[in-house]
């Protein structure tokens, strides 16, 4: 039983936003799994990078990483260029991380400023103030503290009967709030948010959640000064409940979206193969496309409803007719 528990209070607010994430997350089990796993994962992965980077000050837009990602050459400090570089270093690495693990953390922190710090991966020895418009707006703990404050934020995270939705808010909060190293807390804190929550459902492995935060960052920094300025983290947690159902919600409508886009592509490359081949039978189509056999009759039944297609002659010995 952990000797530190976070101060926080399970606000009306808070017990409505978990439910309707949880809700939104039974809706998704819905989506096309093929474009969540392939497609999504890549544009939203790189949405992740650019928009924690962006908070952090990084100029760097989504194809500018992206080029980094692919090895181009891109105008840019060399700061900028090794921010986006230790991120992906740090995110690829995503799948492997164990919430509820310290070292983790710090070799999470390793990966990400490892090109930028020399003492990347270990805590800071001296004492930081976190800086904002009217300058110092939050004072940390001392150095000599971090280790025994880490340790207890880390021993509530792994004895905590706290849904996970509300546990990875305290966390973020109780993490910036201790701004345990020199430099990347942020970036650590809204990695490891994450991390906590594809614990709790794989696919927040694909929700760019840090994309969202950059779309809402004056009222992050708000939220999380409003967290201290009453003590506790409950402010935060509701933001970021907000934000988490926010990103959901537009992850659904990009799926949608991309879904509608890739059954219209199939449909013209039905169309087209048939037009070359009027004898071509379902299999070939199958093999040619790589589509499964039921994704294909699926997709030709679609274009006989629309009388775009018909069959002529049985399936053996007819052939296709593209009206």
């Amino acid at each position: 039983m952990a000797t530190y528990k976070p101060p926080y209070t399970i606000t009306s607010k808070i017990v409505k936003l978990t439910s309707e994430i949880s809700e939104l997350i039974s809706d998704i089990k819905h989506i096309d799994k093929q474009y969540s796993t392939l497609k999504l994962r890549k544009k939203n992965r790189i949405r992740s990078i650019t928009g924690t980077l962006q908070i952090e000050g990084n100029s760097f837009d989504e194809a500018k990483v992206t080029s980094v990602i692919n090895g181009k050459t891109v105008l840019g400090t060399t700061r900028e260029i090794e921010e986006v570089k230790g991120a992906v270093l740090a995110y690829d690495y995503f799948n492997k991380y164990d919430y509820k693990s310290e070292k983790d953390l710090l070799h999470a922190h390793k990966l990400l400023m490892g090109n930028l710090l020399n003492n990347a991966g270990v805590y800071r020895q001296s004492n930081v103030g976190v800086g904002g418009a009217d300058g110092v707006t939050h004072v940390a703990p001392p150095s000599n503290m971090v280790p025994q404050l880490m340790g207890e934020i880390f021993e509530w995270l792994n004895s905590t009967d706290e849904h996970l939705l509300i546990a990875s808010c305290v966390f973020h909060y109780e993490f910036e709030f201790i701004h345990p190293f020199n430099d990347g807390n942020g970036r650590i804190g809204r990695l490891w948010q994450n991390v906590i929550l594809k614990s709790f459902k794989d696919l927040f492995e694909h929700i760019p959640i840090e994309s969202m935060i950059r779309a809402n960052q004056t009222k992050y920094y708000e939220a999380l000064e409003d967290a201290g300025s009453a003590g506790e983290s409950t402010p935060f947690i509701e933001f970021m409940l907000g934000i988490i159902l926010k990103s959901l919600q537009e992850y659904i409508k990009e799926s949608a979206k991309s879904d509608q886009k890739s059954k219209q592509k199939s449909d013209q490359k039905i169309l087209a193969l048939m037009k070359q081949n009027s004898q071509i039978t379902i299999a070939e189509i199958c093999s040619k496309l790589s589509m499964s056999e039921s994704g294909v009759k699926k997709v030709i039944k679609k274009l006989k409803d629309e009388d775009k297609i018909k069959r002529v002659g049985s399936l053996k010995a007819g052939h296709w007719e593209v009206v």
